[in-house]
């Protein structure tokens, strides 16, 4: 019984460790060194989607400050009942559930959960590959990115955003960060792409 209790808790502590956002945040080179498998996972999924690291890095801080289960914040009814979240956004890429579902069903990637980096990561790329199909946007244009990934493809294309300065200000942010996280990638990506046998004989 002992024995089962222990593993629990070792169990619970890897996860917890594993799911806990990076402790500097502000600084790309050293998230990936904290979370080494992050920047494959990213690595992968610019391979895949043509998406920039540095531009999914900087939205997914924008949209979820990289917590595995974030979640809008409850609303309530006179203060006290809860009545709901403000929408069923989840998780790395706060990702609504029919467009996460329209991912799924357009790659194939039947087991994939908002909660896991590798797959929120990739519906990122994936995202920002689709709003260069449909609105021609660039990949690395992080602004007008951000803008599609928060008001649809065709909330870009009417222009909502317009009316909404708190978001184009939002989206300056983000633009901003991702500026700061490629110059930063630039000085560190060399060593992140080496292997840990690689690593010992640098």
């Amino acid at each position: 019984m002992k024995k089962i209790s222990l593993i629990v808790l070792v169990t619970t502590i890897m996860t917890g460790c594993a799911t806990a956002p990076p402790k500097q945040p502000d600084d790309i080179c050293k998230i990936f060194e904290e979370k080494e498998d992050w920047y494959f996972d990213a690595k992968d999924a610019q391979e895949k989607w043509g998406s920039p690291k540095h531009v999914l890095m900087a939205m997914m801080y924008q949209e979820s400050s990289f917590k595995h289960d974030a979640a809008p914040p409850m609303e309530y009814f006179l203060g006290f009942i809860p009545v709901g979240r403000a929408s069923d956004a989840y998780g790395y890429s706060q990702a609504k559930t029919m467009t996460w579902d329209d991912y799924i069903r357009e790659t194939g990637n039947g087991g994939a959960d908002r909660d896991d980096f590798d797959d929120a990561i990739d519906f990122m790329a994936w995202f920002v590959w689709k709003t260069h199909q449909v609105n021609g946007v660039s990949k690395w244009d992080a602004y007008a990115q951000y803008l599609n990934y928060h008001e649809g493809w065709g909330g870009y294309k009417r222009g909502t955003y317009k009316n909404k300065k708190w978001l184009m200000s939002v989206a300056n942010k983000v633009k901003s960060r991702a500026g700061r996280y490629g110059v930063q990638l630039k000085r560190c990506e060399a060593d992140l792409d080496k292997s840990w046998f690689q690593r010992l004989f640098s």
